[in-house]
């Protein structure tokens, strides 16, 4: 942060303003000294094919863990590893817990990690400029519309033409947002008289993880460190 210059402090400062005074509006318990998140000078944000094909293989292999509670799990792999493969997503693009559900070798927190892993793929829709806006934590994901926006197309190319990414700029207030709400839900599961509105914790953990994801080295989403 010392290697900042003047400008792309301001910036910063009035990011996190903008957004305390969001949170407060919402009568959500709001650290108003949080740190200062990211500068567009620090980060790179991943390109759009590679965040393209993160969102299609998440949601494609979340599909399949409702086919494995309804008891057809040799059925719904073979299926949408042919999805998959049409959309030219291999395992190399597949994360630890989307490999181990697609090889059977799954836990149950897996499937649960994965059930909500919808909002974090709601997050790279946004990044997208798929969806308009996510600054709502206490609305869960349009399910229909995530799956719609793949099954009606053919192609990977088809997919992400109708893609147009966000500026990082945009993005960052956005991942900036979800840091502050984080440290919301955070402390009101150590406090919980701490007031967090109408936030939905996991919803806010998953789309910060998508965000984070964004401007990561990390492959894996699940390797990312989300603390506050």
């Amino acid at each position: 942060m010392e290697n900042l210059n003047a400008s792309q402090n301001i910036i910063l400062e009035e990011r996190r303003k903008k957004n305390n005074d969001f949170i407060l509006q919402q009568s959500i318990a709001c650290y108003e000294d949080l740190p200062l998140t990211e500068s567009s000078a620090e980060v790179t944000l991943k390109s759009v094919e590679t965040i393209a094909k993160r969102a299609i293989g998440a949601l494609l292999v979340i599909q399949v863990i409702y086919d494995i509670q309804a008891g057809d799990f040799e059925g719904s792999v073979e299926f949408f590893r042919g999805k998959l493969k049409q959309f030219d997503i291999g395992d190399e693009l597949l994360n630890s817990k989307e490999l181990r559900i697609l090889n059977g070798t799954y836990t149950q927190q897996d499937l649960f990690d994965m059930d909500w892993a919808y909002e974090a793929v709601w997050s790279l829709y946004y990044a997208l400029g798929l969806v308009d806006d996510i600054r709502d934590g206490g609305e869960t994901c349009d399910c229909e519309l995530a799956i719609s926006l793949v099954s009606k197309k053919s192609s990977f190319d088809e997919f992400v033409s109708q893609c147009k990414l966000r500026d990082i700029e945009e993005i960052l207030d956005m991942l900036d947002l979800y840091y502050r709400y984080d440290w919301a839900v955070t402390e009101n599961r150590i406090r919980p008289n701490t007031n967090i509105g109408n936030l939905v914790p996991s919803n806010v953990v998953e789309r910060r993880r998508g965000l984070e994801w964004l401007i990561s080295e990390e492959d894996d989403w699940y390797d990312l460190s989300l603390d506050t």
